[in-house]
Formats: structure tokens, sequence, C-alpha cells
């Protein structure tokens, strides 16, 4: 079996007002995201991470922020058609472990919500998704709550068909 692994990082700027969407759900937050999407770093990291195990570049090459139809897009939809390239190109997700960090707000009682969108999303198991979120310890731009930072890592695997074998 060919497996493969991908790591991504992710940033975006908080500021007051903007609406804060994090693993595909709005959070009620006086900040939110700063992006030409919806700057749902959560999502952005995956895809990031799912592009680079498969070789496809990065989410910045598919949906570039220079490119009017993504202004504002929901980060799911990104997501979703990120998945749909790598299943073009044979893979399928082993699984994925996600951390998020960010100062405030808290979102350990959110994560079982962003699992289940993100899993049925992606059409995975939630058993292989794991979210985490850290602060900082108000140490740098996550501590002094101006942005928030995001890192994946993924395992993807190359399915293998029952005429590969007998060949």
């Amino acid at each position: 079996m060919n497996f493969r692994i991908g790591y991504g990082y992710d940033v975006h700027q908080l500021a007051e007002g903007e609406e804060f969407w994090l693993g595909g759900i709005k959070l009620d937050y006086h900040k939110g995201g700063v992006g030409h999407s919806d700057a749902d770093v959560l999502i952005h990291v995956i895809c990031d991470a799912l592009l680079g195990a498969a070789n496809l570049r990065d989410i910045g090459f598919h949906f570039s922020d220079q490119d009017a139809q993504y202004k504002g897009i929901d980060s799911k939809i990104l997501l979703e058609r990120t998945v749909a390239l790598l299943r073009e190109k044979g893979y399928e997700i082993g699984n994925l472990d996600v951390t998020v960090g960010l100062q405030k707000p808290k979102i350990n009682p959110l994560i079982p919500e962003m699992k289940t969108v993100l899993a049925k999303v992606m059409k995975i198991s939630e058993e292989d998704l794991s979210l985490k979120a850290t602060t900082t310890e108000k140490l740098g731009f996550v501590g002094r709550e101006e942005g928030v930072d995001a890192h994946a890592v993924v395992l993807i695997y190359k399915v293998e068909h029952q005429g590969d074998l007998d060949q």
C-alpha cells in the first residue's frame, strides 16, 4: 500500500467585527478571521496538508486569494473540492491530527461539533479526525489575541484496485 504524509500550517489575523469561522462552524466572538474566504484557519490547514501529501501543491495554488470567485467562500466548499482532487488521484484519507492555537475564545467545548461537520464534508469517520486546541500562554501573536494558527498532519493512502493486485 502506498502511504503518504502531509503537513500544513496556516495563520489568520483576528480583527474586531469580523465573523469567526473555525472548523466549519461560526463562533460567537467579538473578533474573527481576516481573509479572502471565510478565513477558517482549521479547514485551510487541513486542505494544505492533504494537498501536500498528494503532491498537489497548496491551497493558494488551487483557490487563489486573487480570484474573485473565492471571495467570502465557505471553506467547507474548498475542503470538499480538495478531497475530490485527492480522490481523483486515487487517494483516500487515513487520518488527520490537527492543533489550533488560540488564546480566546476557548474552543474545547466546540470540538465535537467541528469533528462532526468536518468528517461529513470529507466523508470520513470522526474516529479518523483528531482536533485539539492549545493556547500559547499569552506569548506571541496568538497569546496577544492578534491571530489564530493551526498545524495539521495527515496520512493518505493509494487505493489499490483488485485489478492492480493481479498484475
